[in-house]
Formats: C-alpha cells, sequence, structure tokens
C-alpha cells in the first residue's frame, strides 16, 4: 500500500489516493444508502470509508507529517476513527444522522491526539449539529459543512494560505456548493476534487500556523498533512455518495 515508487510523484510530496484501501473492510452496501440524502446510512458510511482511507494512507500521512510535524498525523487520525468504527459497527447508534456525525466528532476529540482531534471532532461535532434531524438534501448538507469548515477555522484560528487543513476544506465547499443543484453525488464528487487541489496548493506555500509554522522557509516543498487527509475525507464522501450505478465495486 505504502510502496509509491512508481507513482510518477517525488517522494518529497507523494499523492493522496484511496485507490488502494485494505480489503475487506467496507462502508456498509450501497443499496443502504439512498441517492441524495444525507441519512444514517450515508453518514455511516462516510465514516466508514475515511477510515478505511486512514488506514490504507496512514504510513503515508505520516511521512507528510514528519517532514513538517510532529510525525504523527496518520497514526493519530487512524487511532481515532477506529475507535469510531468500532462504535458504529457495535449495533447500537443512534437514528439520527446527525447524533452519528456528532458522537463521531466526541470520539475522536477524545481519541486522536493534538490539533486534529480537536480539528476533525469539532467538524464532526458542528456538521453533525447542523444537520436536520430526520436527514438532510444537497442543499441542506452544504449548510452542514459550511458550519464544519467555520468550526476547524475558530478553533484552529486558521485561514486560507496558511498552509493548513482549511485549504483543502475551503476549495471543497465552494465546489459543493457549486456544482449541480440537487445532485449529492455530483456535487461530493466536485468537493473531493476540490480537496485535492486544495492539498497539492499547500506544497509551494510557506506555513503560519502550527508546528510547520516554525520552520519557517523551510516548510515550503512539502504538502500540508491536515489538507492532505481532509483530501481523503471529501474522496471518501464522494465514494459513498455516487449513484448506485457509479460506485466502485469492492
Amino acid at each position: 500500500m505504502n510502496d509509491r515508487s512508481d507513482s510518477g510523484h517525488s517522494h518529497k510530496n507523494p499523492a493522496v489516493s484511496l485507490d488502494n484501501v485494505v480489503e475487506g473492510r467496507r462502508p456498509p452496501p450501497p443499496s443502504q444508502v439512498k441517492e441524495n440524502r444525507v441519512d444514517r446510512a450515508l453518514a455511516q458510511s462516510w465514516l466508514l470509508a475515511f477510515e478505511d482511507a486512514a488506514l490504507a494512507e496512514k504510513d503515508h500521512l505520516t511521512t507528510l507529517d514528519s517532514a513538517i510535524g510532529d510525525g504523527d498525523h496518520g497514526v493519530n487520525l487512524h487511532r481515532g476513527l477506529s475507535r469510531v468504527r468500532r462504535w458504529l459497527e457495535s449495533g447500537e447508534i443512534p437514528d439520527s444522522p446527525g447524533e452519528v456525525l456528532r458522537e463521531s466528532g466526541a470520539l475522536i476529540r477524545a481519541h486522536v491526539g493534538g490539533a486534529s482531534g480537536v480539528l476533525y471532532g469539532g467538524a464532526f461535532s458542528a456538521m453533525g449539529t447542523a444537520l436536520p434531524a430526520a436527514g438532510a438534501d444537497a442543499a441542506q448538507f452544504g449548510d452542514a459543512l459550511s458550519a464544519g469548515l467555520d468550526a476547524i477555522v475558530r478553533l484552529g484560528a486558521a485561514a486560507p494560505g496558511d498552509k493548513t487543513m482549511v485549504d483543502a476544506f475551503t476549495p471543497a465547499l465552494t465546489a459543493f456548493r457549486t456544482a449541480r443543484a440537487g445532485n449529492l453525488g455530483a456535487a461530493a464528487a466536485a468537493a473531493a476534487s476540490g480537496a485535492a487541489a486544495g492539498a497539492w496548493s499547500t506544497i509551494p506555500m510557506q506555513a503560519r500556523k502550527g508546528r510547520a509554522s516554525y520552520l519557517g522557509h523551510r516548510s515550503v516543498g512539502h504538502m500540508d498533512p491536515g489538507a492532505a487527509s481532509t483530501a481523503l475525507l471529501f474522496r471518501s464522501l464522494a465514494r459513498v455518495a455516487a449513484p448506485a450505478s457509479a460506485r466502485t465495486p469492492r
């Protein structure tokens, strides 16, 4: 999974991909996910797909973080998401998608160390609070994503251009909202592309927040690990929100 010698990218800035998620670990069957509707099944499916991606890219994210941070982003993020997976697979989860996201946010805050736990935990909790109890359409889910970004900005005191996860989340939200109206799958796919472009855009930036900011100009030339994991977050959403006919079989 972590052998990227033939990826076409340098070791310094390896690409993020979901193509090699671990076999045998998957979100709920597509038949449980309703198209154009964010319900409990989709919320659960999204979180499980994100955990799959975090496991598959754990070493890669840690390599990125070793260059400009503490070197533990991949390990810490997966530790928290694996705890979320255990809860989701326990069969004792609420019916409301908002409650699923809120509780997952609390678990992430409790089990992911450092700033990542605070930021991802806060984002999921804010998204869950913003979702209507009965579920959401694409426009309402866009509002929930906006609440998640607002929480990240508030908790991290970061802005676009600071070389953080905000640089991936912001273009993802913009793309989601400008995609075809009412089509959740198309909006999620657009958001995934926006997040990926945003993650790549952090490479030439000089960090102005977090541990990476202490490196000054030496932070230039490296992808921000939080932006990279945010790209995985939106790739996971696009995977589970795609129309059944377009979903990649696992």
